[in-house]
């Protein structure tokens, strides 16, 4: 057995797990963590990571590294995603994650993953534990600046697409009152199901038979669907959302203030004011799966991206 480390550093958030690799390739949690960074802020608008943003990274992977020695993991892999491929200062976040990581294992640092690496290890930790006969999958792995749209079975991945619209992004480029108003609502949703749309012409989802949602947007919403009075992993994973349902829980959340929002005991403070943009995403993905595969329902998986790079550690 071998221990490793995974990080996912995305737009809105860094993710740790360290976790324990069986001999039949099976993971045993050890720990997760997550931190809203906001890495991402600006970048759409700026082209730039800014630099308070790459501060509060810092913060946040200098407490990971001390975890990943205090556990003992022999590898670590750390990820940076949509906010990164975009920055035209990266080499600055580089620089950071060099020192801090290359201080715990030598050598070590942040890569750049493609939007189709992305979709691949979500893919990968996200139908591990559901049947194969629910197969074809289609995996929507949606961020804050990017939303991977991935296709496959038991067989593995048969096409995948990342598009640049998240909920970070999307907030930012349309959301800009609170609540938002109907005309910014509308164009915030024309922007999405151009995105989609355009991932859709490269992902055949008419062949898929059930969505899995991976990230924030989707526990969260799962979270409040189910009425939860907290946010307890245990119960949002795997958990099922029918599209009635989850089509009023965005509505409602796209409707209130922010205080409003933070007041539901799932949500996570930086969340507060993107969800309403991955709320829209979440509802053009619903109209296009139930149109275009007579897909009726939404399941959520707490497994995602961040047990895909753990898997994908080379072990010592």
């Amino acid at each position: 057995m071998s221990r490793v480390a995974a990080i996912d550093c995305g737009t809105n958030s860094i993710r740790l797990l360290i976790a324990d690799i069986g001999t039949d390739g099976r993971l045993t949690d050890v720990t997760r963590l997550m931190r809203v960074v906001r890495l991402g802020q600006g970048v759409d608008a700026t082209g730039r990571l800014a630099p308070e943003a790459i501060e509060r990274t810092r913060v946040a992977l200098t407490e990971y590294a001390d975890l990943i020695r205090e556990t003992g993991a022999s590898a670590v892999r750390m990820v940076a995603t949509s906010a990164t491929r975009d920055a035209g200062n990266r080499e600055d976040f580089f620089s950071m994650t060099r020192e801090v990581l290359g201080a715990v294992i030598p050598g070590a640092e942040a890569e750049v993953i493609s939007g189709d690496e992305e979709a691949r290890l979500s893919f990968t930790g996200a139908v591990g534990e559901l049947d194969s006969a629910r197969g074809p999958f289609v995996v929507v792995d949606l961020g804050g600046g990017s939303t991977e749209i991935v296709l496959g079975d038991a067989s593995g991945v048969h096409s995948a697409y990342s598009t640049d619209i998240g909920c970070v992004r999307l907030t930012e480029r349309c959301l800009h009152d609170d609540p938002p108003t109907a005309e910014q609502i509308a164009e915030a949703r024309s922007v999405a199901r151009e995105k989609i749309g355009e991932a859709l012409a490269h992902v055949p989802v008419e062949q898929a038979r059930t969505w899995v949602g991976v990230a924030g947007t989707m526990t969260t919403l799962s979270a409040i669907a189910h009425d939860l009075a907290e946010y307890d992993p245990e119960k949002v994973h795997l958990s099922t959302v029918g599209f009635d349902r989850l089509r009023q829980v965005c509505a409602t959340l796209l409707g209130q203030t922010h205080d409003e929002r933070a007041a539901y005991g799932p949500m996570h403070p930086g969340r507060v004011d993107v969800i309403g943009g991955g709320a829209i995403v979440t509802t053009v993905l619903a109209d296009e799966f139930g149109a275009r595969a007579g897909i009726s329902e939404l399941i959520v998986s707490e497994h995602d991206i961040l047990d895909g790079i753990a898997m994908s550690v080379p072990v010592r």
